[in-house]
C-alpha cells in the first residue's frame, strides 16, 4: 500500500501498520522489483546517498515523497473495486474545525506546474524576485525558491523546493541564481529539462543542468522573458 508523504497519510499509515503488525518504510523515492522482491529506495545522509530498504512481512506499507512519480495514463485493468462503508466512532468526531485559511495565489502550484522558474540568493534582494515572476508568467509556470531565500524572508515557505521543502518534477525547471547544493538538487533533479543561469561558472548546479547559461541573471532573465513574449505574440 502506497501513501503520499503527508502529515495525515503518515498518521494513517503508522496506525495501520500497528493494527496489521505490518512493515512501514517512509520517505521513499522509488519502489522496484529485484529478484522477485520488493525494494524501496530512500535518500539518506542528508540526501547525499540512496539506500535500499525492504519489508519482512506483509502487507507492505510505504510513504512516497510527493512529486516523485510522473503520472502516466494506463489502459483499464481488471482490478476488483470494492465499496467500503466507513463507520466513525464517537471519539473520531471529537475534533472540531475552528478555522481554515487558504493562501491566495495566482497560476499553478509548484507541485502541478509543467514549468517552474526558481530563484536563489543570486537574485540579490527580494525585490528582484519580480524578474523570476515575470519569466514564470510569460511561460505560464510557477515560481519556486531555495531554502536560503525563504529563510531570509524573501519568499513564502510554500514555494520552497529541496530536502526540507517540496519535491517537484516539471517538464522545464529554470534555476536563476541558484548554486545547486545537494539539499536543493534532491527536490528538483527529476525535472525533465533543467536550465541554470548563474554568473559563477563553477557553480555545482552546472554539473547536473541540461543547459547552463553563465552570465548575470539581471541581464539574462529580462531578455529571456522578452523573447518568450515575442515568440508567443508571433
Amino acid at each position: 500500500m502506497l501513501f503520499a508523504a503527508t502529515v495525515l497519510s503518515a498518521d494513517i499509515a503508522a496506525g495501520l501498520a500497528a493494527r496489521l503488525d505490518a512493515g512501514l518504510n517512509w520517505d521513499l523515492t522509488d519502489v522496484v522489483l529485484e529478484d522477485g522482491k520488493l525494494v524501496g529506495k530512500r535518500p539518506a545522509l542528508g540526501d547525499s546517498v540512496y539506500v535500499d530498504v525492504g519489508w519482512t512481512s506483509e502487507p507492505r506499507l510505504a510513504l512516497i515523497r510527493s512529486g516523485t512519480f510522473e503520472p502516466e495514463a494506463t489502459v483499464a485493468g481488471d482490478a476488483e473495486v470494492a465499496k467500503f462503508e466507513s463507520r466513525l466512532q464517537d471519539f473520531s468526531l471529537a475534533a472540531e474545525m475552528v478555522e481554515q485559511a487558504h493562501e491566495e495565489s495566482e497560476g499553478p502550484s509548484i507541485e502541478d506546474a509543467d514549468v517552474i522558474v526558481a530563484g536563489g540568493r543570486g537574485l540579490g534582494s527580494p525585490e528582484n524576485f519580480a524578474l523570476v515572476e515575470e519569466l514564470a508568467k510569460a511561460l505560464g509556470g510557477a515560481v519556486a525558491a531555495t531554502r536560503a531565500v525563504v529563510d531570509a524572508g524573501w519568499y513564502p515557505y510554500a514555494a520552497q523546493v529541496g530536502q526540507t521543502g517540496k519535491t517537484v518534477s516539471p517538464k522545464l525547471y529554470i534555476a536563476c541564481g541558484i548554486s545547486g547544493a545537494i539539499q536543493h538538487k534532491v527536490g528538483m533533479q527529476s525535472s525533465g529539462l533543467i536550465v541554470a543561469i548563474n554568473k559563477d561558472p563553477n557553480a555545482p548546479i552546472f554539473e547536473y543542468a541540461d543547459l547552463g547559461v553563465v552570465g548575470d541573471l539581471h541581464e539574462v532573465v529580462p531578455k529571456l522573458t522578452e523573447l518568450v513574449r515575442q515568440r508567443k505574440a508571433a
